[in-house]
């Protein structure tokens, strides 16, 4: 039995916070393990309980200090099953260790942090990630390119009245100033460095591809005994906000979280199976296929500990797509 955790002296108190007072019982302060593992939407996630009861009415304060652990769903392993975004909750743990809101630079998911916190009950995160959205709201705005790709600096555009054009040669009427937020200072359209050049407004270019592994087994019968395994993952390779705009939710960013979205990763993987559902998202998204590889190897199945007699194929395939 789990002793109490104000006698091994934690130093992130461990039992019920001062904070949580009496109601919540001595069932709840002796009933859970010092150490509560927790399975939020596949991510595991370990830490004392004193720090998920830290905040008084929350909803993991009323979980872990006003029900016993049988009343709470468990995954197959045991741990504590919250249904929730994985990759976001680590933000939420954060905020209970020291009540301190910390978000890495061109933090993307503000506002699907915001509902996190609305569902886990924590209003002063809420109020603070609200407030956030409303100055990264009038914040700068990201370096132009010219349209030979160098990078122009970040400057305010000139007055309305500064830009006239060229009068035409024979003294014709000088013909309207260009908007002066859509030009660089070279005189050339200002693009964002995910733009395309040809492509139409906001429309980014560029590739993504798509790579999963596979395997079956074949038995004396060739054919009629092939024992097909699905496609365990699949991986996604691109840049990161080619990669969000088309995959969206779908995506799997638990591997490399936090990446700017100009920058390019190969750690993405999909929430999905099926290749036929992701050949379709990129369809959809304008992305046609460019090349495709693969390659294979073969293996007895007693090296694996299957039948003497069975083979088993293992394959890695890559399909690569791009849009103009």
């Amino acid at each position: 039995m789990a002793l109490a955790d104000s006698a091994r002296g934690l130093p992130n108190g461990g039992g019920v916070s001062p904070a949580a007072g009496p109601g919540s019982g001595p069932a709840g302060s002796t009933a859970f393990p010092e150490i509560v593992e927790l399975n939020v939407g596949g991510q595991v996630y370990v830490t004392r309980r004193g720090t998920v009861v830290s905040v008084r009415d929350s909803l993991l304060w009323r979980m872990f200090s006003q029900q016993q652990p049988g009343e709470l769903p468990r995954d197959s392993k045991g741990r504590f099953f919250l249904d929730r975004d994985g990759f976001l909750f680590r933000y939420i743990l954060d905020y209970l260790r020291d009540l301190q809101l910390v978000l890495p630079d061109h933090f993307p998911e503000r506002s699907r942090l915001q509902r996190e916190a609305e569902y886990f009950q924590l209003p002063e995160l809420a109020r603070r990630l609200a407030q956030g959205r409303g100055a990264a709201g009038g914040g700068t705005r990201p370096a132009a390119l010219h349209r030979d790709g160098s990078l122009c600096p970040d400057e305010p555009p000139p007055p309305l009245g500064s830009l006239e054009a060229e009068s035409p040669e024979g003294g014709g009427a000088a013909s309207a100033p260009s908007p002066p937020s859509s030009r660089s200072p070279s005189g050339g359209p200002l693009l964002t460095p995910s733009q395309s050049l040809d492509g139409g407004a906001g429309r980014r270019s560029g590739y993504i591809t798509i790579g999963y592994r596979g395997s079956y087994t074949i038995g004396r019968e060739a054919q009629a005994d092939a024992k097909f395994r699905r496609v365990a993952r699949i991986t996604v390779c691109g840049k990161t906000a080619l990669a969000k705009e088309v995959f969206g939710e779908t995506l799997n960013e638990s591997r490399d979280p936090d990446r700017p979205p100009e920058r390019y990763t190969a750690r993405y993987y999909l929430k999905f199976n099926f290749l036929e559902q992701a050949f379709d998202r990129l369809s959809e998204a304008g992305f046609r296929m460019a090349a495709c590889s693969s390659t294979g190897t073969c293996a007895f199945a007693p090296e694996q500990g299957g039948p003497a007699d069975d083979k088993i194929w293992t394959s890695y395939t890559e399909y690569v797509f791009c849009r103009d």
